[in-house]
């Protein structure tokens, strides 16, 4: 386990070696990076540790706990502090599931605990109001989801936990993008792409929000952007 450092009181928020982002951000940038290692988090007096493998969450560890258990009590913490360690590694293995399956199960898990069960909706609300970029962009073949979220990654008109969980990709993508686009002197981005072999993100900047879109991972990226940004400019012109 992580050693042990004189602990504070517990605030809100995660702090840790890469500054302004969020833990499951992290996640999901070392998931990208192919990211070989531990990364320890303490809350409190609580410790625990989540170990990747070539990107891939392979085992976690906090109390008595382990797996996917242990994942889902680390990611649900209010705040902490965080840190990367490349060169702690483990043989176990206790966690099978991708990335992207254990931050949407984690999301899920946080809303149920924040707002208790949810009831069914209304069976008139049952299908969703989506925006009509949003709608838009779901008729096209190979996107699986699709959501408009604001700059602080807020959904809108959806508050499902798979809005949540793609806003919040998709606005870390668009945050990483703007600061390459910083570094080279060619300002904020219109739209920035991310291609995984089972996963796959599109992002466009519109109109002060930004579309976010997944995409299934055997599709050819290239193509379903090409075809969504025929879908919505056929709508505009139209």
């Amino acid at each position: 386990m992580a050693q042990e450092t004189p602990q504070k009181s517990p605030t809100i928020g995660f702090a840790g070696s890469v500054d302004g982002l969020h833990l499951a951000d992290v996640l999901q940038l070392k998931g990208h990076n192919r990211f070989s290692g531990c990364i320890t988090v303490e809350y409190g007096t609580e410790q625990g540790m989540i170990f990747f493998r070539d990107g891939e969450i392979i085992h976690a560890e906090q109390g008595k706990a382990t797996g996917v258990s242990a994942f889902n009590a680390i990611i649900c913490w209010p705040g902490g502090k965080f840190a990367i360690q490349p060169k702690v590694t483990t043989t176990s293995r206790t966690i099978t599931e991708s990335l992207n399956y254990l931050l949407l199960e984690a999301h899920r898990l946080m809303d149920e605990a924040q707002a208790g069960i949810r009831q069914p909706e209304p069976e008139q609300d049952s299908k969703r109001s989506l925006p009509g970029i949003a709608e838009r962009a779901l008729a096209v073949p190979g996107v699986t989801y699709a959501v408009v979220t604001d700059s602080s990654g807020v959904p809108q008109q959806d508050d499902s936990f798979e809005a949540e969980s793609l806003a919040r990709q998709g606005v870390t993508l668009a945050r990483i993008g703007n600061g390459l686009g910083g570094l080279f002197g060619v300002g904020a981005v219109k739209s920035a792409a991310w291609q995984g072999r089972n996963y796959q993100l599109l992002m466009f900047e519109a109109r002060n929000n930004y579309l976010c879109v997944a995409v299934q991972g055997s599709s050819q990226l290239g193509q379903v952007e090409t075809d969504l940004r025929a879908a919505l400019t056929a709508r505009k012109q139209g």
